[in-house]
C-alpha cells in the first residue's frame, strides 16, 4: 500500500475475528467449559493459516495485515495461557516465560521506534516455532480437558519445547534489535 491508506480485507477481517473471539474463549476457560473452549481455539487456529493463505494466494497482504495478523495471534495467545494459569490448568512458569518474553518484545519494538522510525515486522524462525508450539500446548490443553484425555506426558513436553523456543526466541530479538540499535544510533 504505497499510499498510506489503510484497507480491510479479508484476510485483516479474519484477523479481527480471532481478536473478538479472545473474550469468549477466556469466558469459556473460566466457567469450565474446555471442550467449547477447545472448539473456538481450534477455530481461531485455522482463521490464521486461513488469513496467511488468503493474503498470499490473492495477493492481499497489506502492512495493516503484518501487524494485525501477528497482534491477533499474540493476543489469543497471551490471553489464553494466562486464564489457563489462573484457572490451574497449565504450570505458572509457562505462563510468566510468555508473558514475560511477549512483553520484552512489545516495550523493545516500541523504544525501537521511537528512537528509530525504522521498525518493520519480520517474524524469525524460531518465533514462527514458538508460536507454533505455544498453539499445539494451548489446543493440548484444552483439548485434554474438553475430551477427559490423560495427555500429561505430551503436555510436559510441549511445556518444555514451548519454554526453551521462548527463550530463545525472546533473546534472538533482543540480539538483532540490539545490533540494529547500533548501526542506526543517532549522532554517528
Amino acid at each position: 500500500m504505497s499510499n498510506g491508506s489503510v484497507k480491510l480485507n479479508i484476510p485483516n477481517l479474519i484477523s479481527l475475528g480471532r481478536i473478538i473471539s479472545i473474550p469468549f474463549t477466556v469466558w469459556l476457560i473460566l466457567n469450565g467449559s474446555m471442550l467449547a473452549a477447545f472448539w473456538v481455539f481450534a477455530a481461531a487456529c485455522l482463521s490464521d493459516a486461513a488469513d496467511g493463505f488468503i493474503a498470499k494466494r490473492f495477493n492481499l497482504q497489506s502492512e495493516l495485515g503484518g501487524f494485525l495478523d501477528p497482534l491477533a495471534d499474540k493476543a489469543l495467545l497471551v490471553s489464553v495461557f494466562i486464564t489457563l494459569g489462573i484457572a490451574g490448568y497449565i504450570e505458572s512458569w509457562v505462563v510468566i516465560l510468555i508473558v514475560f518474553r511477549d512483553g520484552l518484545i512489545l516495550a523493545g519494538a516500541s523504544v525501537y521506534q521511537v528512537l528509530f522510525q525504522d521498525l518493520t515486522m519480520q517474524p524469525l524462525t524460531i518465533s514462527k516455532i514458538n508460536t507454533t508450539f505455544q498453539f499445539l500446548l494451548a489446543a493440548g490443553v484444552l483439548g485434554a480437558g474438553g475430551f477427559a484425555m490423560d495427555m500429561s506426558f505430551e503436555l510436559q513436553l510441549l511445556s518444555y519445547a514451548v519454554g526453551l523456543t521462548t527463550v530463545l526466541s525472546g533473546g534472538a530479538y533482543v540480539i538483532i534489535w540490539g545490533r540494529r540499535a547500533t548501526v542506526l544510533e543517532p549522532g554517528e
